[in-house]
């Protein structure tokens, strides 16, 4: 029998088509918690964390074993061996299932075949396999569990995602001449997430790509009020070359176009420009460690599929996200509990990081340093 765990929306348990009952909320933490970190072993007292909102009881055990026993006997009635699927550990439990057998899984390898498929032309193919991956979304990601910290910390760094993902689809429909397929799409993007400014590239190229140079320039006056009235701005060059190039009346290409618009592996909300940017760091530990800031950024939590995973009871399950964007290495707040510190000055929405800059994540001390 087919099992499949969804966590991109409700929490939910499936064995062949079937819906199975798991329980209320805090065994669906239970299983969204084992499922975000499949094949991978999570200690009770991790578990205990997430499924109590960082408040557990001192029987934490007991009922974290009632939960799993209850899970196994579902399974049990459904035709699936919970042997093998829902494993105990020396200090914990394990939830083996391949990524084909989660929406999470499915979405991150039809998105990496996407990425790989636009990377050598194949635009067709692009479109059709970010779609598949954003049609794996019911909702937002763990939308039943909202109000736990963990689960909060992972819906808004996989919004993230899952507006790259809708991004780069869009990037794949312009590129084979579909513009006018994705133009109601993108207005509805920009409304939502106005200081993105890579989605009114797009909408800009979208528009005049299907004939509507005046409406191409109207977003292009449209964008620059809100950056303006918002953050005293002004575009940045890739908008401001494509406003110059519907002015003229130039054709656009669209491959070229779609690299220039997507200023970042990461798109983040338009900041204050500086006149030396940081693009690359590290982060130095306490310890000596140094870890590599990737070029598509790095996120920082407990849970284990962070890029750099800290055991400080202080940090939260998702908790910081440092992020490329047009002004430099961008550090953001993933709505954690103890919040995020830069020099002793608390993040809000983010903050642009500078070589030396100490970064406070619960009991934890990174230094910034920049790597020109």
């Amino acid at each position: 029998m087919s099992l499949d765990v969804r966590v991109l929306g409700p929490v939910r348990l499936l064995v062949g088509d079937e819906p199975v009952a798991v329980g209320g909320p805090k065994p669906r933490a239970l299983l969204a918690a084992l499922a975000v970190n499949r094949r991978r072993a999570v200690s009770s007292a991790a578990l205990a964390d997430m499924v109590w909102n960082e408040d557990p009881p001192e029987s934490y055990a007991a009922s974290l074993q009632v939960f799993v026993s209850n899970i196994r006997k579902a399974l049990r009635n459904s035709g699936v061996d919970p042997a093998q699927v829902l494993r105990t550990e020396s200090a914990g439990y394990r939830l083996e299932i391949a990524d084909t057998a989660c929406d999470l899984g499915r979405f991150e390898a039809a998105r990496e075949a996407g990425t790989r498929a636009a990377e050598i032309g194949d635009h067709a193919g692009a479109a059709r396999l970010f779609g598949s991956a954003l049609h794996e979304w019911s909702g937002r990601a763990l939308a039943d569990l909202a109000g736990l910290q963990f689960a909060d910390g992972f819906a808004t760094a996989m919004d993230e995602e899952r507006l790259l993902a809708a991004s780069a689809r869009i990037d794949a429909e312009i590129a084979c001449g579909r513009a006018s397929s994705v133009i109601g799409e993108l207005v509805a993007m920009t409304t939502e997430h106005p200081l993105r400014e890579p989605l009114w590239g797009q909408l800009i190229s979208a528009l005049y790509l299907s004939g509507r140079q005046a409406d191409a320039l109207d977003a292009c006056r449209r964008v620059r009020t809100v950056l303006a009235d918002e953050l005293g701005i002004d575009p940045g060059p890739a908008l401001v070359d494509l406003e110059q190039r519907v002015l003229r009346q130039e054709p656009l290409n669209t491959v070229e176009l779609r690299q220039v618009e997507r200023m970042a592996a990461a798109m983040t909300e338009t900041v204050t420009e500086l006149p030396r940017a940081v693009r690359s760091g590290r982060l130095r530990m306490a310890d000596g460690r140094v870890v590599a800031i990737a070029r598509g950024g790095i996120r920082i939590g407990r849970m284990t599929d962070n890029d750099l995973v800290l055991e400080d009871p202080k940090v939260s399950r998702y908790h910081a996200h440092i992020m490329p964007s047009r002004a430099g290495l961008l550090i953001k707040d993933l709505l954690s509990a103890n919040g995020v510190y830069v020099n002793d000055n608390s993040v809000d929405t983010g903050a642009l990081l500078a070589d030396g800059d100490l970064i406070r994540i619960g009991a934890t001390i990174l230094t910034f340093e920049a790597v020109h």
